[in-house]
């Protein structure tokens, strides 16, 4: 499903606009440096879904971008009928973030989707989008433009946003195979958490309007299947025409999750001095998390005079229990840690291992650190998660505190035209964090492993009791905990 987070720039405090979330597959995750690329004008790129996808399709060839621009992203292996790598968003040097969030589409237009379908997926838009994109607003522009020329290939329906330092937006992309696809800009001063994305009224006359944006057929198209009818409907709710059932008992339901709507109250209550470490404790709240979380990230989007020190806050595993690393753009390469490894990877299970991989896998993993730390506090979330959270926040305000530091040292090099030397301790800081984190977590996991042996033994499945431990730790205990230590950071902040 994942999670979407945006904050604009009055509500934060130093000005900065923040998009954050985390991405639920199940599969590995890691995080990958994409350089800049100049291609042939006739280079190819394989887009969109197989056979095997839900709703099944066939791979095409789209033109590759003959320049893209050097990016940020978490990576995963596997997810129905996509192939990999797969991307969820990230980071690029024009200072342009995204994330992708499935949005349903109403069960009429899935039944819609051609087959086969052809088209981009969600994991191509994000792609080329951080390779392309100038602004958030041109990233909505590529989006649409790749949907109308090229199709679009759904598993039911998904959702972006994108953001840079002046505003964000989010893009709905419906199911269906009719190109329809529609957007709507994100002021300043605004918040929005999507976990599904969701869009509310859109103007008749949105096209020549500057906040919005959307396929030609977005109106006729629901006009011709009776889903809207503009003589008796005062106005076009877009969520209830394309992404519910039309209930006589239940008109225009909400689609966005109580947890959601609680999660943006509290980041309203916060504002306008909204900082990374509320940001970070957001995607960690249970209030939008969950045990499918395969990582985190928090992207700051502020004006620098450097492009290299623009930098996303990335978590490796689920975000209730990875530490989140400061990811400037002038690193010059992703801890080995961090980089892919065969757990959890799509069809290492049955290959034998390449040896120019052996020193890679010679190293920990941290995700898969960051997993058994999470299943750990999972069992027992009374007596662990307090714990484990103190902790990593208290990691990342130190590292907060340093990259800081590190930047203030680097605009002196930038004086002296030094670029290269000024990246260089962006790296050095990046990867002993990665390292100490890495670390952190460790220590946590053994620590809490020997508490859990002596005081209540290590569960086995098919136990009675340990699927509702875990229901519960999602579903009752979590919840009132998430909304104090908010309210807690707050306090202690002012």
């Amino acid at each position: 499903m994942s999670v979407s987070l945006y904050v604009g720039k009055n509500l934060t405090e130093d000005g900065c606009v923040f998009l954050a979330g985390y991405g639920d597959e199940p599969s590995s995750h890691y995080f990958y440096l994409a350089e800049r690329e100049e291609n042939h004008p006739e280079a190819k790129m394989k887009v969109g879904v197989n056979s095997e996808a839900m709703f099944p399709g066939e791979l095409i060839q789209i033109p590759r971008p003959e320049q893209t621009k050097r990016y940020i992203t978490s990576r995963y292996s596997a997810w129905k009928g996509l192939p990999p790598p797969l991307e969820n968003g990230g980071l690029n040097e024009a200072g342009v973030a995204a994330a992708a969030v499935w949005s349903p589409s109403r069960p009429e237009l899935r039944k819609m989707t051609p087959e086969p379908q052809r088209g981009v997926n969600f994991s191509d838009i994000s792609k080329i989008v951080m390779q392309k994109a100038g602004s958030a607003r041109q990233a909505v522009e590529i989006a649409g433009e790749l949907i109308e020329e090229f199709g679009y290939a759904t598993y039911g329906g998904n959702s972006h946003m994108f953001a840079d330092e002046e505003e964000g937006w989010i893009m709905i992309e419906l199911a269906g195979g009719k190109g329809l696809w529609a957007a709507r800009r994100l002021a300043e001063d605004e918040i929005r958490v999507s976990r599904p994305g969701y869009l509310e009224r859109i103007p008749p006359d949105y096209q020549s309007r500057p906040d919005y944006m959307g396929a030609d057929n977005l109106f006729s198209f629901a006009i011709e299947q009776g889903w809207y009818d503009p003589d008796s409907e005062r106005e076009f709710n877009f969520g209830r025409v394309y992404q519910t059932d039309q209930q006589p008992e239940k008109p225009g339901k909400q689609i966005r999750s109580a947890g959601v709507a609680r999660m943006e109250s509290l980041l309203q209550e916060r504002a306008p001095d909204l900082g990374l470490i509320d940001m970070i404790g957001a995607v960690r709240s249970p209030l939008i998390t969950s045990v499918t979380s395969g990582y985190g990230k928090v992207a700051c989007m502020a004006d620098l005079e450097h492009d290299f020190l623009a930098t996303i806050w990335m978590g490796s595993g689920p975000t209730l229990t990875s530490p989140f690393i400061p990811f400037p753009l002038g690193i010059q390469e992703i801890p080995i840690e961090y980089k892919k490894h065969r757990y959890l990877t799509r069809g290492e299970s049955t290959r034998f291992i390449d040896p120019d991989f052996q020193g890679r896998e010679s190293t920990p993993y941290a995700f898969r650190a960051f997993k058994r730390l999470y299943h750990l506090v999972a069992e027992h979330p009374e007596e662990f998660r307090a714990e484990v959270v103190d902790t990593l926040q208290a990691f990342e305000e130190r590292a907060i505190m340093q990259l800081n530091d590190v930047k203030s040292m680097i605009r002196g090099l930038c004086n002296e035209k030094d670029f290269e030397q000024a990246k260089r301790p962006l790296t050095e800081l990046n990867h002993k964090l990665a390292r100490e984190g890495l670390e952190a977590a460790k220590k946590l996991a053994d620590s809490i492993e020997i508490k859990t042996r002596l005081l209540y033994g290590i569960s086995e499945p098919g136990e009675k009791g340990r699927e509702d431990r875990l229901h519960a730790t999602i579903d009752e205990k979590f919840y009132p905990w998430a909304e104090e230590e908010f309210r807690e950071r707050g306090e202690s902040k002012d």
